[in-house]
């Protein structure tokens, strides 16, 4: 099947399988121990309807998404040549935001169950009518008998989705799923059960799904991870908050506490502060965050990862035993980052460094066991370190202690103690929720930088509803302690660092962010049976932005 009659169809999905030429299960790359497959991203600078709340004709409407999926075509093509095996495009993608329930109804498809039945809109092009393109939202007629059974059917008649879909390589649809989480999308309807989307690949097993504002929730991002799936496809349409939400460090975030692959595509929208998407495994990562001044256009990237779905590996090691033979060897690049338009434009590898790439691979860390080397830090269930192990209650300062403040970070009051000295331990608590720190700052030519540690427990109610606990070592903005908890992206001071927290979840994420949007690896996290969550790091590669530990109660939203 040519490649253009699946772009019309596929590439309107937020996430989907081209007919790229697929390697052998066993291939291998260096730095990818065991099996392995490419995985692509596109960060797409979507083309915006410039009024989006004037209602178009069908026409006028695809017209619009197909200037959009021109750019997905031309992507897929680029990442099929590398030999990608996977490529996830972004949420709203093809015709943008703010529309109304109106103005957005001629974009609308109609995009059947594939759990009830079989279809391939590239050869079954009769079956269902407005298929022109299989796009986001979904509209779904209700009749009778479903308006009965769900009482809360909009007004109009009708459910609108935003919806991801999956396709094969020969264009057949394979998953379809319903954003469950939706941010002041006016345009759209929750669905009225909850879905959780799994589908099967025959190169890495299988993937879940879910979109954007979702990765926050339990409903349906930790169904699936309960579900044992490892690897997860994620459009999305972030807008960037730092100090602890910007789009690329909470992606790494979240692939390192829910110990999972996370291929994620973001819009690139300027105007609305969105960018920041990659490719996140444990151990590896290749991301992309556009910094100001950078031309407005897409980035693709590319990558061999290794494969994590742990059933997916026990068939293919049982067949292998069966069958006999050698694994085959895949030689080439294991990492790309390009924008629009280049020709072998700019590839972002290796370590990175200050001032450089925006996109990288990062070298495996260990995440648990001991570092090599002697940091000087210890971790709390050491002999050593008990004497100053979290409490459960504040601890009394004395009077030579700095004195805890109040200080407003991601719209939640965090109590706040500033670091002083180029070394030291504190503890500060928000009620009976501790985080502890010991620290050794290497401030770079004589700098003041402000730097303060943070807890905060309770729920977190602006722009959503959701309880968190949080323990953050952050740059203040200036030299004031109200600027502690505001927006910052750079910083000169290298901080070597131990950083605990005692959470009332098993859901902890950590990030550690440098200046200009560099993310660094942990050298270590380990949790232990009680609750207790440590990250540890020394030797930063760059200033320190921020270090957190992102619990979230899912219990108690």
């Amino acid at each position: 099947m040519a490649l253009r009659v699946l772009q019309a169809v596929a590439a309107v999905a937020v996430l989907c399988r081209f007919p790229v030429t697929l390697t052998r299960a066993g291939d291998r790359s260096e730095g990818t121990p065991g099996k392995s497959y490419v995985a692509a991203v596109y960060e797409h600078r979507v083309i915006l309807n410039p009024e989006p709340h004037v209602p178009l004709s069908r026409d006028a409407a695809l017209k619009h998404m197909m200037s959009n999926l021109d750019v997905y075509e031309e992507q897929a093509a680029r990442a099929a040549e590398q030999g990608a095996q996977i490529i996830v495009f972004p949420e709203d993608g093809l015709q943008g935001f703010n529309f109304s329930r109106l103005s957005i109804s001629a974009y609308l498809e109609t995009i059947p169950d594939p759990q009830s039945e079989d279809w391939n809109p590239c050869t079954q092009t009769d079956r269902h009518t407005h298929t022109e393109v299989c796009t986001e939202p979904d509209p779904e007629r209700i009749t009778q008998s479903y308006t009965w059974s769900h009482p809360t059917c909009p007004p109009d008649g009708r459910w609108q989705f935003n919806t991801d879909v999956v396709f094969r390589w020969d264009g057949s649809l394979a998953a379809r799923y319903h954003k469950h989480n939706l941010y002041f999308e006016k345009a759209f309807d929750a669905p009225p059960t909850l879905e959780v989307v799994t589908f099967d690949t025959p190169f890495a097993g299988r993937f879940g799904v879910f979109t954007c504002f979702d990765i926050l929730f339990h409903d349906p991002t930790v169904r699936l991870l309960e579900q044992g799936v490892r690897q997860m496809v994620y459009p999305t349409a972030w807008m960037n908050q730092l100090p602890l939400l910007s789009a690329v460090q909470f992606q790494r975030a979240f692939s390192l506490g829910a110990n999972t692959t996370l291929l994620a595509a973001n819009i690139r929208a300027d105007s609305l502060g969105m960018t920041g998407s990659g490719i996140f495994t444990p151990g590896t990562a290749i991301y992309h965050h556009a910094r100001a001044g950078q031309p407005e256009e897409g980035r693709l990237l590319v990558l061999r990862i290794p494969v994590l779905d742990t059933a997916w590996l026990g068939t293919e090691t049982r067949a292998k035993g069966q069958a006999g033979g050698e694994e085959g060897e895949a030689g080439g690049e294991t990492a790309r980052g390009e924008g629009e338009g280049e020709a072998g434009g700019q590839t972002a590898r290796g370590e990175g460094k200050a001032g450089g790439e925006t996109a990288y691979t990062r070298s495996p860390k260990p995440l648990s066991g001991q570092r090599e080397g002697n940091s000087g830090f210890c971790l709390q269930e050491s002999q050593h370190c008990r004497e100053d192990s979290l409490s459960t209650s504040p601890p009394a300062f004395s009077p030579s202690s700095p004195f805890p403040f109040t200080s407003s970070m991601m719209y939640d009051p965090f109590s706040f103690l500033l670091l002083s000295g180029s070394e030291g331990q504190l503890t500060v608590c928000d009620g009976r929720f501790c985080c502890h720190l010991q620290y050794r700052r290497s401030p770079q030519g004589g700098n003041t930088e402000l730097y303060a540690l943070g807890a905060f427990s309770g729920t977190h109610t602006v722009n959503g509803r959701y309880n968190v606990q949080v323990c953050a070592l952050v740059r203040c903005l200036g030299s004031e302690v109200s600027s502690c908890g505001q927006e910052v992206e750079e910083a000169e001071s290298r901080v070597d660092f131990l950083l605990e927290g005692k959470f009332g979840t098993r859901h902890v994420y950590p990030s550690l962010l440098g200046s200009g949007m560099v993310l660094e690896q942990p050298d270590q996290v380990k949790t232990t049976a009680d609750g207790r969550v440590a990250m540890e790091h020394s030797g930063m590669s760059v200033g320190l932005v921020t270090a957190c530990l992102y619990g979230r109660v899912y219990d108690q939203d």
